[in-house]
């Protein structure tokens, strides 16, 4: 999958936080320790370092959501995950996006952390994060 469609696709899922832009995603599929988990109609992008591995991003087309395309990836993130010598899985998620927390919690994630104002809204707006957790 092209950075530029990783760019597009974010785009199409996100205000909050910002998207990211095709520069942004050519930054971080240089990084060895940054992989992809791609879907034809999303994505997954992560990074793994040592024994733990981050969710940096999940987007699914709005066009293709609800047919358990997120649900895919994240398993298929757990593997890659594990194979990378991951035994501890993370992410930050809007407090707001209540959505991908029912996903998150419905795959075993458990909030550990909360951070305050983490996010900002285009229309300035504050948003606390949730910081999940899950043992590969």
């Amino acid at each position: 999958m092209k950075p530029e469609r990783l760019a597009e696709l974010h785009k199409a899922c996100f205000i909050t936080p910002p998207p990211w832009n095709t520069a942004a995603f050519e930054v971080f599929l240089a990084d060895k320790t940054v992989f992809l988990v791609p879907h034809a109609h999303g994505f997954l992008l992560a990074r793994s370092v040592l024994d733990q591995a981050e969710i940096l991003t999940l987007a699914v087309d709005p066009k293709h959501r609800r047919q358990g395309i997120a649900v895919q990836l994240v398993a298929e993130f757990h593997r890659k995950a594990r194979l990378r010598g991951a035994d501890t899985a993370f992410l930050e998620v809007a407090a707001d996006n209540f959505a991908a927390i029912s996903l998150y919690k419905s795959k075993g994630y458990e909030q550990i952390g909360h951070r305050k104002n983490y996010y900002a809204a285009p229309n300035a707006q504050k948003i606390d994060a949730l910081v999940m957790q899950y043992p590969l």
